[in-house]
């Protein structure tokens, strides 16, 4: 194993996400890419996982239960401990708005649900993470 395989090894991901069957689905192919994964099903659980295991990436939906993704990039920007972790948004809202107030917030990319394929998910992921 060279070292960049063990560097990709000891990469964590939180992915942010309600829907059990996506969120099962990301973990399964993101730990098939030889990733740590850790999953949060809401707002409130994400905040408190990226305190307890510091992830190098966070995948984050923005529709979510208790706190919304645009409140948990809020408490992320906030925090200098946690300001300069890559968010990358995954969602289905698509207006511009949105996409902006998720950039203002700090976000390095915004994904819409419907418009990428987890394969192409998933090869992003890898590319944030080895930068």
């Amino acid at each position: 194993m060279d070292n960049n395989e063990n560097n990709v090894l000891s990469k964590k991901i939180l992915v942010v996400e309600d829907d059990p069957f996506l969120s099962n689905l990301l973990k399964i192919r993101l730990e098939k890419e030889r990733l740590n994964v850790i999953l949060a099903k809401d707002g409130d659980e994400a905040i408190k996982k990226i305190q307890e295991t510091d992830p190098d990436l966070i995948l984050l939906d923005l529709i979510l239960p208790k706190k919304s993704g645009f409140e948990v990039l809020q408490n992320i920007s906030l925090d200098p401990n946690f300001k300069n972790k890559p968010v990358v948004i995954i969602s289905n809202l698509g207006q511009t708005i949105d996409v902006q107030k998720a950039k203002e917030l700090g976000a390095v990319e915004y994904f819409i649900k419907a418009k990428i394929s987890i394969d192409d998910l998933i090869l992003k992921i890898k590319e944030f993470i080895s930068k």
